[in-house]
């Protein structure tokens, strides 16, 4: 099974709980890439692993003309009710299915780090954009940078060890991991910040069901039950608890825009 295939299952197993109860906190991610991109009328752009299609309803809103692709069926469901005027594709990263410079922009939130050759991904996204066109990639920093990183390794100790070289969450996140790849892709960056996105919870029962949209969550439901998922997440959240009924995670993104020469 392609990695596409696997991802797009895991990834479609609670897509409600990850579009409501943990892609908002990517906003400040979100909007700041908003203002460095200044989209308009005039821009093509690609959302590549648009996920629930959050961020391609704020570009559409813009102005910008936004098609958006990823391997789970699931979210895209979620993304076309919010933008049912817009495409959005069951596609891989890795085989895009658009001729050559078609793109202004092209967008990945937490999604090139999941396909099977990241490199390849990155090289299709550059292959599709316009001389001159943007590549957007944001990512999670480095695991000691977010408190997130205490549930999700928390979840992986129900899952098998991974085999070499498996695509996760922070497969890009190492220092120079980015800039080393743009270079060898000819791509020149631009840009480069790091972008706070706390994780707030009213409940315990909201934090639950944030990590239980996420991929890891389904594969370990692969592995054990429903309950003794829940219950893993619901101790790992127990650190980060604030009040009875409020749980506060402090996390760190890193936010790159590279530029095709």
């Amino acid at each position: 099974m392609s990695t596409k295939e696997i991802q797009g299952k895991l990834w479609s197993v609670a897509p409600q709980y990850w579009s409501k109860f943990f892609e908002p906190f990517f906003l400040p991610l979100y909007k700041k890439t908003l203002e460095q991109l200044n989209l308009d009328e005039t821009c093509m752009m690609l959302d590549a692993g648009c996920g629930s299609g959050m961020f391609s309803h704020m570009a559409i809103n813009t102005g910008a003309q936004v098609i958006g692709i990823d391997a789970a069926p699931g979210l895209l469901e979620i993304a076309r009710e919010r933008n049912p005027q817009n495409s959005f594709l069951e596609e891989d990263l890795e085989t895009l299915p658009f001729a050559a410079e078609s793109f202004h922009v092209v967008t990945g939130f937490n999604s090139f780090q999941y396909a099977g050759n990241f490199t390849g991904a990155l090289s299709e996204a550059k292959r599709v954009l316009k001389k001159g066109g943007r590549i957007v990639i944001g990512i999670w920093d480095k695991p000691d940078m977010s408190d997130a990183t205490h549930v999700l390794k928390a979840i992986s100790t129900l899952l098998p060890p991974p085999p070499a070289g498996t695509p996760g969450p922070f497969a890009l996140s190492e220092d120079g991991k980015i800039d080393g790849i743009c270079e060898s892709l000819g791509l020149k960056l631009v840009y480069r910040s790091r972008v706070n996105c706390p994780f707030l919870y009213y409940s315990k029962e909201d934090g639950i069901r944030s990590f239980m949209g996420t991929g890891p969550a389904a594969a370990a439901m692969n592995q054990v039950t429903e309950n003794r998922v829940q219950h893993v997440i619901a101790n790992a959240l127990e650190p980060y608890r604030v009040t009875e009924d409020m749980f506060h995670l402090q996390n760190s993104f890193l936010l790159f825009i590279a530029e095709k020469k």
